[in-house]
C-alpha cells in the first residue's frame, strides 16, 4: 500500500493538495486548532482518486495540517456538533502581503475554514487505513457520502 505524503510550499502546491483532498469526508470533532502551536489540522477520509476507475472506489484516512497559523474562522458550520459531516471540495488561497494570506476551505452546503497565515505550510499524509468506499463522488449531488 502506497502512502501519500505531500508538502505545500506555494499556491500550486497547494492547488495539488486541494485536487487529492477533493471530496474528503471530515467530520466536525476531527478538526483543531492549535493557537499556542500556531497549528491547525484536520483528519479526513479521502476520496482516493490516484486510484482510478481500474479499482473499486476506495477511501484513505488522512491527517492535513498547516503551520504558521496567526487565526481561524468558521462559518456555516455547527462547530459543537462533533459527528456532523462536512464534505471537502476544495482549498484555495488568497495572498494579502506576501507570503502571508488566508488559505479556505470550502465544504460543501455553504460551510468555510479560513485559516490566515503568515505564509504558506502545509503536509499532507495518508495515516494508512483504506477502505471501500460505496460510491464514487458525483460533483451533481450536494449529499456527503456516509462514512
Amino acid at each position: 500500500m502506497d502512502l501519500l505524503k505531500l508538502v505545500a510550499l506555494d499556491q500550486d502546491d497547494l492547488t495539488v493538495i486541494s485536487m487529492h483532498l477533493q471530496d474528503a469526508i471530515v467530520r466536525v470533532g476531527d478538526i483543531a486548532y492549535l493557537p499556542k502551536e500556531r497549528c491547525f489540522a484536520i483528519v479526513a477520509r479521502r476520496f482516493d482518486w490516484e486510484a482510478g476507475s481500474a479499482v473499486p472506489p476506495q477511501r484513505r484516512l488522512t491527517g492535513m495540517h498547516l503551520q504558521q497559523v496567526k487565526a481561524v474562522r468558521v462559518r456555516g458550520i455547527d462547530q459543537s456538533d462533533k459527528d456532523a459531516v462536512l464534505d471537502l471540495l476544495a482549498i484555495s488561497f488568497e495572498e494579502h502581503d506576501a507570503p502571508s494570506g488566508t488559505v479556505s476551505l470550502i465544504f460543501a452546503d455553504g460551510g468555510a475554514i479560513q485559516v490566515d497565515v503568515d505564509c504558506i505550510e502545509m503536509q499532507m499524509k495518508d495515516l494508512g487505513p483504506v477502505w471501500a468506499a460505496e460510491s464514487r463522488p458525483s460533483h451533481g449531488e450536494t449529499s456527503a457520502e456516509s462514512i
